[in-house]
Protein backbone atom coordinates (compact mmCIF):
# COMPACT_ATOMS: atom_id res chain seq x y z
CA UNK A 1 0.00 0.00 0.00
CA UNK A 2 1.21 3.30 -0.68
CA UNK A 3 1.68 6.14 1.61
CA UNK A 4 -1.24 7.96 -0.35
CA UNK A 5 -3.28 5.61 0.41
CA UNK A 6 -2.23 4.90 4.18
CA UNK A 7 -2.09 8.29 4.74
CA UNK A 8 -5.40 9.52 3.00
CA UNK A 9 -6.30 13.64 2.86
CA UNK A 10 -9.38 14.27 5.18
CA UNK A 11 -9.59 18.26 4.89
CA UNK A 12 -12.12 18.57 8.44
CA UNK A 13 -14.28 20.83 5.78
CA UNK A 14 -15.08 18.35 3.66
CA UNK A 15 -16.53 15.71 6.25
CA UNK A 16 -17.68 17.95 8.81
CA UNK A 17 -21.09 16.74 8.91
CA UNK A 18 -20.54 13.21 8.83
CA UNK A 19 -17.58 13.53 11.69
CA UNK A 20 -20.46 15.84 14.44
CA UNK A 21 -22.88 12.89 13.23
CA UNK A 22 -20.48 9.65 13.76
CA UNK A 23 -19.59 11.30 16.69
CA UNK A 24 -22.54 10.87 18.37
CA UNK A 25 -23.33 7.26 17.32
CA UNK A 26 -20.22 6.19 18.54
CA UNK A 27 -21.47 7.99 21.76
CA UNK A 28 -24.56 5.69 21.90
CA UNK A 29 -22.37 2.30 21.20
CA UNK A 30 -19.71 3.78 23.70
CA UNK A 31 -22.28 4.39 26.48
CA UNK A 32 -23.81 1.10 25.82
CA UNK A 33 -20.44 -0.63 26.93
CA UNK A 34 -19.78 2.14 29.62
CA UNK A 35 -23.08 1.12 31.41
CA UNK A 36 -22.75 -2.80 31.26
CA UNK A 37 -18.76 -3.17 32.02
CA UNK A 38 -16.97 -2.42 35.54
CA UNK A 39 -15.06 0.23 35.89
CA UNK A 40 -11.07 -0.11 34.68
CA UNK A 41 -8.49 2.10 36.12
CA UNK A 42 -8.67 5.60 34.01
CA UNK A 43 -11.75 4.49 32.08
CA UNK A 44 -10.24 2.17 30.30
CA UNK A 45 -13.72 0.15 29.84
CA UNK A 46 -15.61 2.44 27.86
CA UNK A 47 -13.83 2.75 25.02
CA UNK A 48 -13.32 1.07 21.51
CA UNK A 49 -11.16 0.15 19.69
CA UNK A 50 -9.03 -0.34 15.80
CA UNK A 51 -10.48 -3.20 13.66
CA UNK A 52 -9.66 -4.80 10.27
CA UNK A 53 -13.11 -3.51 9.35
CA UNK A 54 -13.82 -0.25 11.70
CA UNK A 55 -14.38 -0.11 15.49
CA UNK A 56 -15.49 -2.18 18.15
CA UNK A 57 -16.45 -2.47 21.41
CA UNK A 58 -15.07 -5.80 22.46
CA UNK A 59 -16.93 -8.17 24.52
CA UNK A 60 -19.46 -6.78 26.88
CA UNK A 61 -21.15 -8.80 29.67
CA UNK A 62 -25.20 -9.40 29.01
CA UNK A 63 -26.48 -11.94 32.06
CA UNK A 64 -24.62 -15.24 31.48
CA UNK A 65 -23.33 -14.24 27.40
CA UNK A 66 -21.13 -11.80 25.62
CA UNK A 67 -21.72 -9.23 23.02
CA UNK A 68 -19.76 -6.81 20.86
CA UNK A 69 -20.98 -4.20 18.53
CA UNK A 70 -18.80 -3.54 15.44
CA UNK A 71 -18.76 -0.50 13.26
CA UNK A 72 -17.87 -1.59 9.58
CA UNK A 73 -16.72 1.11 7.78
CA UNK A 74 -16.18 -0.78 4.44
CA UNK A 75 -19.76 -2.45 3.89
CA UNK A 76 -21.32 0.08 6.24
CA UNK A 77 -22.82 -1.41 8.55
CA UNK A 78 -23.34 -1.78 12.33
CA UNK A 79 -23.03 -5.68 13.57
CA UNK A 80 -24.09 -6.69 16.94
CA UNK A 81 -22.70 -10.03 17.87
CA UNK A 82 -23.88 -12.38 20.63
CA UNK A 83 -21.92 -15.47 22.26
CA UNK A 84 -24.82 -17.71 22.09
CA UNK A 85 -24.91 -17.13 17.98
CA UNK A 86 -27.39 -14.38 17.36
CA UNK A 87 -27.21 -11.07 15.39
CA UNK A 88 -28.55 -7.88 14.37
CA UNK A 89 -27.18 -5.45 11.69
CA UNK A 90 -28.40 -1.88 11.32
CA UNK A 91 -27.22 0.08 7.92
CA UNK A 92 -24.65 2.90 8.50
CA UNK A 93 -26.30 5.64 6.03
CA UNK A 94 -27.72 9.47 6.31
CA UNK A 95 -29.75 9.43 9.01
CA UNK A 96 -30.72 11.31 12.10
CA UNK A 97 -29.00 10.33 15.62
CA UNK A 98 -32.53 9.80 17.37
CA UNK A 99 -33.14 7.24 14.29
CA UNK A 100 -29.54 5.64 14.85
CA UNK A 101 -30.74 5.52 18.43
CA UNK A 102 -34.19 3.79 18.53
CA UNK A 103 -32.71 1.51 15.82
CA UNK A 104 -29.86 0.19 18.13
CA UNK A 105 -31.95 0.35 21.36
CA UNK A 106 -34.81 -2.21 19.54
CA UNK A 107 -32.34 -4.36 18.02
CA UNK A 108 -30.27 -4.72 21.44
CA UNK A 109 -33.99 -5.11 22.58
CA UNK A 110 -35.13 -7.88 20.38
CA UNK A 111 -31.48 -10.15 21.29
CA UNK A 112 -32.83 -9.96 24.99
CA UNK A 113 -30.17 -7.01 25.90
CA UNK A 114 -31.99 -4.41 27.86
CA UNK A 115 -29.94 -1.40 28.78
CA UNK A 116 -30.35 2.07 30.10
CA UNK A 117 -27.73 4.82 29.22
CA UNK A 118 -27.17 8.43 29.91
CA UNK A 119 -29.02 9.24 26.81
CA UNK A 120 -27.35 12.74 25.98
CA UNK A 121 -23.68 13.60 24.61
CA UNK A 122 -20.51 14.17 26.58
CA UNK A 123 -17.92 16.34 25.91
CA UNK A 124 -19.56 18.13 23.66
CA UNK A 125 -21.14 22.09 23.34
CA UNK A 126 -25.16 22.62 23.22
CA UNK A 127 -25.83 18.65 23.73
CA UNK A 128 -28.80 17.20 22.29
CA UNK A 129 -30.34 14.41 23.81
CA UNK A 130 -30.12 11.56 21.56
CA UNK A 131 -33.58 10.26 21.43
CA UNK A 132 -34.30 14.18 20.29
CA UNK A 133 -31.11 14.77 18.03
CA UNK A 134 -32.61 15.23 14.19
CA UNK A 135 -29.84 17.88 13.62
CA UNK A 136 -27.41 15.53 13.02
CA UNK A 137 -27.96 12.96 9.93
CA UNK A 138 -25.40 12.91 7.85
CA UNK A 139 -23.15 9.74 6.95
CA UNK A 140 -20.85 10.41 3.45
CA UNK A 141 -19.44 6.56 3.27
CA UNK A 142 -16.01 7.40 1.66
CA UNK A 143 -15.02 10.27 4.53
CA UNK A 144 -16.35 7.70 6.65
CA UNK A 145 -14.08 5.11 5.39
CA UNK A 146 -11.28 7.20 5.05
CA UNK A 147 -11.05 8.63 8.46
CA UNK A 148 -11.34 5.01 9.65
CA UNK A 149 -8.13 4.34 6.89
CA UNK A 150 -6.15 6.59 8.89
CA UNK A 151 -6.99 5.38 12.13
CA UNK A 152 -5.73 1.49 10.70
CA UNK A 153 -2.43 3.35 10.10
CA UNK A 154 -2.02 5.50 13.07
CA UNK A 155 -3.28 2.71 15.10
CA UNK A 156 -0.21 0.59 14.03
CA UNK A 157 2.50 3.10 14.56
CA UNK A 158 0.67 3.69 18.10
CA UNK A 159 1.26 0.19 18.79
CA UNK A 160 5.02 0.14 17.84
CA UNK A 161 5.59 3.57 20.27
CA UNK A 162 3.85 1.40 23.26
CA UNK A 163 5.27 -1.62 22.63
CA UNK A 164 8.86 0.43 23.83
CA UNK A 165 7.55 1.32 27.18
CA UNK A 166 7.44 -1.63 29.66
CA UNK A 167 6.23 0.57 32.92
CA UNK A 168 2.24 0.81 32.79
CA UNK A 169 0.83 1.97 29.59
CA UNK A 170 -2.80 2.15 28.50
CA UNK A 171 -4.54 0.42 25.19
CA UNK A 172 -4.49 2.18 22.09
CA UNK A 173 -7.75 2.86 22.58
CA UNK A 174 -10.69 5.39 21.18
CA UNK A 175 -11.78 7.83 23.38
CA UNK A 176 -16.22 8.42 21.91
CA UNK A 177 -16.31 11.27 24.42
CA UNK A 178 -13.69 13.61 22.37
CA UNK A 179 -13.07 11.36 19.16
CA UNK A 180 -9.63 10.45 19.67
CA UNK A 181 -7.18 7.70 19.28
CA UNK A 182 -4.87 7.53 22.29
CA UNK A 183 -2.27 5.98 24.16
CA UNK A 184 -1.23 7.13 27.84
CA UNK A 185 2.18 6.36 29.55
CA UNK A 186 2.36 6.12 33.67
CA UNK A 187 5.31 6.79 36.05
CA UNK A 188 3.34 4.88 38.41
CA UNK A 189 3.54 7.98 40.95
CA UNK A 190 0.11 9.66 42.02
CA UNK A 191 -0.80 12.71 40.59
CA UNK A 192 -1.88 15.69 42.85
CA UNK A 193 -5.72 15.84 42.30
CA UNK A 194 -6.73 18.62 39.60
CA UNK A 195 -8.46 21.82 41.68
CA UNK A 196 -12.44 21.20 41.45
CA UNK A 197 -12.03 18.01 39.21
CA UNK A 198 -15.36 16.05 38.44
CA UNK A 199 -15.39 12.64 39.16
CA UNK A 200 -14.22 11.94 35.48
CA UNK A 201 -11.10 13.86 35.48
CA UNK A 202 -10.30 12.78 38.68
CA UNK A 203 -10.10 9.00 37.92
CA UNK A 204 -8.67 9.95 34.46
CA UNK A 205 -5.65 11.69 35.97
CA UNK A 206 -5.53 10.25 39.32
CA UNK A 207 -1.52 9.04 38.48
CA UNK A 208 0.87 11.05 36.53
CA UNK A 209 1.13 10.72 32.46
CA UNK A 210 2.51 11.56 29.43
CA UNK A 211 0.02 10.89 26.77
CA UNK A 212 -0.29 10.97 22.80
CA UNK A 213 -3.43 10.87 20.65
CA UNK A 214 -4.38 11.42 16.97
CA UNK A 215 -7.74 13.81 16.61
CA UNK A 216 -9.68 14.99 13.70
CA UNK A 217 -10.04 18.72 14.90
CA UNK A 218 -12.79 21.15 16.07
CA UNK A 219 -12.97 24.58 16.55
CA UNK A 220 -9.61 26.53 16.48
CA UNK A 221 -7.88 23.40 15.02
CA UNK A 222 -9.19 23.09 11.69
CA UNK A 223 -7.82 19.93 10.55
CA UNK A 224 -6.86 16.34 11.47
CA UNK A 225 -3.65 16.74 14.33
CA UNK A 226 -1.96 14.71 16.24
CA UNK A 227 -1.03 16.13 20.56
CA UNK A 228 1.11 15.34 23.02
CA UNK A 229 0.92 16.24 26.47
CA UNK A 230 1.81 15.57 29.96
CA UNK A 231 -0.44 16.09 33.46
CA UNK A 232 0.94 17.51 35.60
CA UNK A 233 2.86 19.45 33.38
CA UNK A 234 5.84 19.94 34.82
CA UNK A 235 7.88 23.19 34.58
CA UNK A 236 9.68 23.68 31.13
CA UNK A 237 7.68 21.41 29.06
CA UNK A 238 6.19 24.29 27.05
CA UNK A 239 9.09 25.30 25.80
CA UNK A 240 10.87 22.09 25.73
CA UNK A 241 12.54 21.62 22.07
CA UNK A 242 10.71 18.76 19.98
CA UNK A 243 11.18 16.84 16.70
CA UNK A 244 9.79 17.74 13.92
CA UNK A 245 10.27 21.05 13.70
CA UNK A 246 6.55 21.52 12.15
CA UNK A 247 5.55 20.74 15.77
CA UNK A 248 4.32 23.58 18.03
CA UNK A 249 2.82 24.02 21.67
CA UNK A 250 -0.71 25.11 21.32
CA UNK A 251 -0.87 27.59 25.13
CA UNK A 252 -4.51 27.74 25.66
CA UNK A 253 -4.80 23.54 25.06
CA UNK A 254 -1.56 23.01 27.01
CA UNK A 255 -0.47 20.18 24.63
CA UNK A 256 1.98 20.08 21.53
CA UNK A 257 0.41 19.45 18.15
CA UNK A 258 1.60 18.23 14.85
CA UNK A 259 -0.58 18.71 11.65
CA UNK A 260 -1.59 14.91 10.41
CA UNK A 261 -0.73 16.78 6.82
CA UNK A 262 2.39 17.58 7.64
CA UNK A 263 3.37 14.42 8.62
CA UNK A 264 1.51 12.44 5.32
CA UNK A 265 3.26 14.93 3.55
CA UNK A 266 6.76 13.72 4.84
CA UNK A 267 8.96 11.62 2.88
CA UNK A 268 8.61 8.75 5.52
CA UNK A 269 5.08 9.67 7.30
CA UNK A 270 5.88 6.82 10.22
CA UNK A 271 9.33 7.86 10.41
CA UNK A 272 8.25 11.77 11.61
CA UNK A 273 5.30 10.53 13.94
CA UNK A 274 7.33 8.39 15.80
CA UNK A 275 10.08 11.43 15.94
CA UNK A 276 7.13 13.29 17.41
CA UNK A 277 5.65 10.94 19.96
CA UNK A 278 9.14 10.60 21.41
CA UNK A 279 10.76 13.57 21.83
CA UNK A 280 7.50 14.97 23.27
CA UNK A 281 7.61 11.99 25.92
CA UNK A 282 11.21 12.34 26.37
CA UNK A 283 10.98 16.22 27.39
CA UNK A 284 8.10 15.39 29.45
CA UNK A 285 9.80 12.39 31.09
CA UNK A 286 13.01 13.48 31.50
CA UNK A 287 11.49 17.03 33.37
CA UNK A 288 9.32 15.23 35.50
CA UNK A 289 12.02 13.38 36.31
CA UNK A 290 10.74 9.76 35.54
CA UNK A 291 12.74 6.86 36.17
CA UNK A 292 13.38 6.09 32.19
CA UNK A 293 15.76 3.26 33.30
CA UNK A 294 13.14 1.53 34.63
CA UNK A 295 10.08 2.22 32.92
CA UNK A 296 11.58 1.67 29.07
CA UNK A 297 12.40 -1.51 26.81
CA UNK A 298 16.61 -1.17 26.52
Amino acid sequence: MSDSEAWPALPLEAWQDTYDTLHMWTQIVGKIRKTLTPLINHWWNVTLYVTARGLTTSPIPSAARTFEIHFDFIDHKLDILTSDGLTKQIALAPKSVAQFYRELMESLHALDIDVKIHATPDEVGNPIPFAEDVTHKSYDPDSAHTFWRILVTVDTVFKEFRARFIGKCSPVHFFWGSFDLAVTRFSGRPAPERPGADPITREAYSHEVISAGFWPGSGETKGPAFYAYASPEPPGYKTARVQPEAAFYHSEMSEFFLMYDDVRRAESPKTILLDFLESTYAAAADLAKWDRAALERG
